[in-house]
């Protein structure tokens, strides 16, 4: 995803992805559907509502016409008064009117009630997803995670997770309760009123929905275009910031700005596009409303006119249309939403459906290190099809002995701790630990034997003492405080204000580039492996503290098979075997005596850096 936002919209799985959701909701299946058995309780107490102010019209309007003719009036309310005389009017309107409140307020009692027991499921299921994309983002091999571009993964991470509270609500609380009305309503009309009323109605609603779906539909693309330009503008964002010296070196703060400004700009545009089709979309909905309630009052005035229905009907179908139509005209709201909500969940899901580069084998094992002994056999690896990086390469590092790796840039060096790690695969050859193969065992237990001093150390935007721990969080702090030390950071931390709880910056930027590499070897010293790779440890440190920090790595390795990927040659002199790489294989190995006195690339290489160092 890097430098762009694909447009996943088109071909959605929209159905597929719903029933995905469920199973997040249906942990709490017991809350749930005691949330639908309220949801139905307040629609069936809703509906009700109307109904019951048709008795309240029916019967202050028989009241008033006491001694009228009764064929006139609605049977239901002559049956009400037959108990009753003209002084029994207030008392019966009285309990009417109270039930109606009492209706109202049951109605919105199973309403809160609904809310309050679908809690935990919605918030449940929104911290289970979260988590569980987290996690398969962790999962996901280093390939995608040089591939992607990190500020976009967090805002589509963010909509996503969000979306399915949005996507709960709207189902739940919008869609389901709004069909439930419309049957009922429509069960009312039919059954007491015939089938005009039913099919006007029906039809409304048809018109209504269809004319929504197609033309909410249409308008996607505009939102769509919105998120794929807000994805952009909020990663070129985050992109600069977390490279701001890099932005600030070059003095390109207004080319940052202008490539965020153009993103802006078009989201800017796409959103006005978006809100100009929705007032349209909006106004049709309100005309295919308006003509249906039209319509059927129409019917109502004729029948009253006629004598077919009560004042109170009258009162009765205008309520249940308002009621009706209320929640549909919101419909449209609720459609879009859903689709947007479906949009930006579909990010989310496809992403949790990309499967690892890199898997454990099905009965994988955990590696159990006697030895320590490290084996390239015959390595073949390229990221590119094209452009093979390791060709050929074999070398066995024997158990507590040190061998270093040097050659030119580029020549694959670091690639070799990435295949030790696992963090890719070879394309031909083996890799292996005291003899096993490191894709027959656990990237777990193979990880936990390893140790690495990073070329490029990167902190989390915490404390020293966190950084420091993160290699082994059970560590008590003298054995924090022994490993500082070992590391040569002792002094430095002394020297600081907070000590050990100085907050290191984003990625470690308060800290030096020598200050991280020792910050890298203390995490090592306190994880205490088998195995440790320097991946040119030392190549951001000054000679003093080269020197310095060079016993400590020593120390370190004293009882532990290490694999150093050098850069500055000084650092492995006392290597039992160096390897000298070019262009992906291996041109010279021997000791550091042996290859000087060769007279090959190692030789220049040394002679090279040997006058550099000089000239300084």
């Amino acid at each position: 995803m890097h430098g762009r936002v694909e447009a996943p919209h088109s071909n959605r799985r929209d159905f597929d992805n719903l029933k995905k959701l469920t199973t997040y909701l249906w942990e709490y299946k017991g809350r749930v559907l005691l949330a639908l058995a309220c949801l139905m309780a307040s629609k069936l107490a809703i509906v009700a509502v109307p109904l019951l102010l048709k008795e309240i019209v029916n019967a202050l309007d028989n009241g008033v016409q006491v001694g009228t003719d009764a064929a006139s009036v609605d049977s239901t309310a002559v049956s009400v008064f037959d108990a009753f005389n003209g002084n029994d009017v207030m008392l019966v309107g009285l309990g009417l009117v109270a039930a109606y409140g009492l209706l109202r307020m049951l109605s919105a009692a199973f309403k809160e009630l609904r809310d309050a027991l679908f809690a935990r499921v919605r918030y449940r299921a929104m911290h289970k997803l979260s988590t569980e994309v987290l996690t398969h983002l962790h999962n996901l091999s280093l390939s995608f995670h040089l591939d992607r571009h990190t500020g976009s993964i967090t805002k589509d991470l963010s909509r996503g997770t969000n979306s399915l509270s949005s996507i709960v609500n709207l189902l739940v609380f919008n869609i389901v309760p709004t069909a439930a009305e419309f049957l009922l309503v429509a069960g009312i009309l039919l059954g007491g009123y015939g089938w005009e009323y039913t099919l006007v109605v029906v039809a409304t609603v048809g018109i209504y929905i269809f004319f929504t779906l197609k033309f909410s539909g249409w308008r996607m693309q505009f939102r769509h275009e919105m998120n794929r330009l807000d994805s952009l503008s909020n990663g070129r964002a985050v992109d600069s910031l977390l490279n701001y010296e890099t932005v600030k070196y070059f003095n390109n703060e207004q080319r940052e700005i202008r490539a965020y400004d153009e993103h802006m700009e078009g989201w800017g545009d796409a959103g006005v596009r978006s809100q100009v089709t929705m007032s349209t979309l909006n106004f049709g909905q309100a005309a295919v409303v308006a003509v249906g309630v039209t319509i059927v009052m129409m019917l109502a005035i004729r029948d009253v006119a006629g004598g077919v229905i009560s004042l109170g009907d009258i009162v009765l179908i205008n309520a249940l249309m308002l009621q009706l139509f209320v929640p549909l005209n919101v419909l449209g709201v609720v459609y879009r939403g859903l689709q947007y909500a479906l949009a930006d969940m579909d990010l989310v899901l496809k992403l949790l459906e990309r499967e690892p580069e890199i898997q454990d084998k099905p009965k994988a094992q955990a590696l159990a290190v006697t030895e320590a002994r490290i084996e390239f056999k015959d390595v073949h690896f390229s990221y590119l099809e094209e452009r093979p990086i390791i060709k050929g390469i074999s070398f066995t590092v024997e158990p507590g002995t040190k061998v270093a790796v040097v050659g030119p840039s580029g020549a694959g060096k670091s690639t070799l701790s990435r295949l030790l790690f696992r963090f890719y695969d070879v394309n031909a050859g083996s890799v292996c630990i005291d003899g096993v193969d490191v894709r027959d065992c656990t990237q777990t237990s193979l990880r936990e034997t390893l140790g690495v001093v990073p070329q490029d150390t990167v902190m989390f935007n915490d404390t020293i003492r966190y950084n420091l721990a993160y290699a082994n969080p059970d560590a008590s702090d003298e054995r924090v405080f022994e490993a500082a030390r070992r590391a040569n950071l002792d002094n430095f931390i002394a020297q600081l204000p907070q000590g050990y709880d100085t907050i290191v910056g984003e990625r470690g930027l308060k800290l030096s580039g020598g200050e991280k590499q020792r910050m890298a070897i203390a995490r090592v010293v306190l994880k205490n492996p088998p195995i440790i790779v320097f991946d040119e440890a030392t190549s951001s440190l000054d000679t003093r503290s080269e020197q310095a920090i060079l016993e400590g790595m020593d120390a370190v390795a004293e009882r532990a098979t290490s694999l150093v990927i050098a850069h500055r040659l000084s650092t492995i002199v006392d290597a039992d075997q160096i390897l000298v790489l070019d262009a992906g294989e291996i041109v010279e190995r021997g000791t550091h005596d042996s290859l000087l006195l060769s007279g090959g690339l190692y030789s220049d290489l040394w002679h090279m850096q040997l006058g550099n160092e000089s000239a300084t």
